[in-house]
């Protein structure tokens, strides 16, 4: 077995994903972009039919070292038509028979559903609502085998709101090493932190532990419906690419679909060259909502929010039945609240975290307060009567 890279010391197992799904490369192969880019290399060498994929790959590039403390590769940046396209691809590239992967609780559904698509098997590691929902390493262990591959992780983190210090992002590299599973490291949510923690790519610790790093501009520049994100080997050790994840990623590329073009041709300019300014107002609308809907939520008694939050644009709260009368569980919770008051919250259920809530401060403020203003009054309505002492 393989020496699992910087920092081994003995300890580390051999890195466990070795070159992914065999038939990517064979479908890619056979793709109609490959003839495509094969007649192109025969007319002009070029040897792309996409003019505009080295501009994006070399100003992905270039934003993302900006942050590291090395240089990140342009041929280790491939475009995706936005993040959850990304997704798509690593669940399907990691899906070699008998891979498991490991996801966090609460956390994006769309992780376990495309690793259920491409058959490649998922466990879920808990994130501590008490300890600023940081990831439970210990249980990260207790579920790794021989045939896990990888762990996810998102920071800024949707559903939880939180954000990961520098401090715990090493301890996940380095037991990603000591279990030579590679990290996963979705980004979209990028510097949308408000809170004490600033945000810190996990690409830094890269050398401890090789990371895949998605990111996109729909969070961060607000523009959800460009469908513009990258998948990114942050990995100065070259692992990936020694491993081949970096060429099964292209391959699967190779039989997929591409963003905009002429969108690809603007990221460049939208990279380098938008106003600092323009985050920061983001950014203080962002905050603004967050501390509304933490205040009121602290109004409402059936509903506990255990952390303040500090990035993405959600939080998750704990519902507390035992004060509610004629309530079910979380789903049937949503379910009336949106009969009765057309306030509309997700069931952290479909997150994983039954009787929880994952709820939304990403609307207008005034729009906010009135549904949160709603939810409680639906509260009280279906608040059990106390006895009197």
């Amino acid at each position: 077995m393989e020496s699992g890279g910087a920092g081994g010391e003995g300890e580390t197992a051999g890195w466990r994903f070795g070159a992914a799904n065999p038939a990517l490369a064979v479908a890619g192969s056979q793709s109609i972009r490959a003839a495509v880019t094969r007649i192109y290399r025969c007319l002009d060498g070029s040897g792309d039919a996409r003019p505009v994929t080295f501009l994006f790959q070399n100003a992905v590039a270039a934003h993302l070292s900006r942050e590291l403390p090395y240089a990140v590769s342009p041929a280790d940046v491939v475009l995706t038509a936005g993040c959850n396209h990304a997704v798509e691809i690593m669940m399907s590239v990691l899906a070699s028979p008998g891979a498991n992967v490991l996801l966090p609780r609460p956390g994006y559904p769309l992780y376990a559903s495309r690793a259920a698509l491409s058959g490649l098997e998922f466990r879920h590691f808990d994130l501590l609502p008490d300890s600023e929902w940081e990831v439970d390493l210990a249980g990260v262990e207790a579920l790794a085998d021989a045939n896990t591959v990888a762990m996810v992780i998102v920071n800024p983190n949707n559903p939880c709101g939180c954000v990961y210090s520098r401090d715990h992002l090493a301890k996940i590299a380095e037991t990603a090493r000591k279990l030579g599973i590679m990290v996963i490291s979705d980004e979209v949510y990028d510097h949308f932190a408000f809170g004490s923690k600033p945000f810190v790519p996990m690409g830094v610790f890269g050398d401890v532990a090789p990371v895949m790093t998605l990111g996109g501009i729909s969070k961060r520049w607000m523009v959800p419906g460009w469908r513009l994100g990258w998948i990114a080997a942050t990995d100065p050790n070259g692992i990936l690419r020694n491993k081949k994840i970096i060429d099964s990623v292209i391959d699967y590329r190779a039989i997929s679909v591409d963003p905009v073009t002429f969108v690809q041709g603007a990221l460049p300019d939208i990279l380098a060259k938008t106003d600092d300014a323009f985050f920061t107002n983001a950014l203080g609308v962002v905050k603004k909502a967050a501390e509304i809907c933490y205040e009121k939520l602290k109004e409402i008694d059936c509903i506990t929010c255990p952390h303040k939050p500090e990035g993405s644009m959600f939080v998750m709260a704990k519902l507390d039945l035992s004060s509610l009368d004629g309530i079910e569980d979380d789903v049937d919770f949503c379910s009336k609240l949106a009969k009765e008051e057309s306030v509309v919250i997700c069931p952290g259920s479909g997150l994983g975290m039954k009787n929880w809530l994952r709820i939304t401060f990403a609307v207008d403020p005034q729009l906010l307060e009135d549904g949160l203003e709603r939810t409680k009054c639906f509260c009280k309505r279906h608040g059990k009567i106390k006895e009197a002492s």
